[in-house]
């Protein structure tokens, strides 16, 4: 089982108990307003999205749970390659913790050869999610309209990307 341990954080594959602590993140309505979902209404919702975060994680899927001083505060990683998502608690927001978590992530994924570039799909209007992605050295490579439906209301979406020479080029030069 893959662990990894930043300054702060510890990023480990998902377990059965973190059901409870990551139900209190999927169902704030805050927490979810970016989210590829609505809110979840029950913990049996959030048990299964563990399981199926488990499922992947025994297939070889690179995507952690979050753990900030011993909780469980969100999750961040790969579900699917090359796609990057992450979610944190609201109390976490504002601290560089998904940033240090995702910087993390793409380290493992382009240290492990698991691919040579990693995307991003962002709302237009999540300008914190647009700015840690720039910050990580993402670019913009495109955009599409109406492109999730989430609870019947229709979301656009910007591209990003970033490749590994990129990425290497910003770790080498200390940026």
């Amino acid at each position: 089982m893959t662990e990894i341990r930043t300054e702060r954080l510890v990023l480990r594959h998902a377990r059965p108990d973190d059901a409870e602590p990551l139900h209190v993140i999927f169902s704030d309505p805050l927490a979810m307003r970016w989210w590829s979902s609505l809110p979840h209404e029950t913990l049996d919702q959030t048990r299964a999205w563990v399981e199926a975060m488990m499922a992947g994680n025994a297939a070889g899927a690179p995507d952690f749970i979050i753990e900030w001083n011993g909780r469980a505060i969100g999750k961040a990683g790969f579900w699917r390659l090359p796609d990057v998502g992450y979610i944190l608690h609201p109390d976490a927001w504002g601290q560089g913790l998904a940033q240090e978590a995702v910087r993390a992530a793409i380290d493992h994924v382009f240290a492990e050869g698991l691919t040579d570039i990693v995307t991003a799909d962002v709302d237009p209007e999540n300008t914190a999610s647009i700015r840690l992605l720039e910050r990580l050295g993402f670019a913009r490579t495109g955009s599409a309209e109406r492109t999730w439906n989430i609870g019947g209301e229709l979301k656009d979406s910007l591209y990003y990307a970033l490749d590994r020479v990129a990425w290497t080029g910003r770790l080498n030069s200390g940026s």
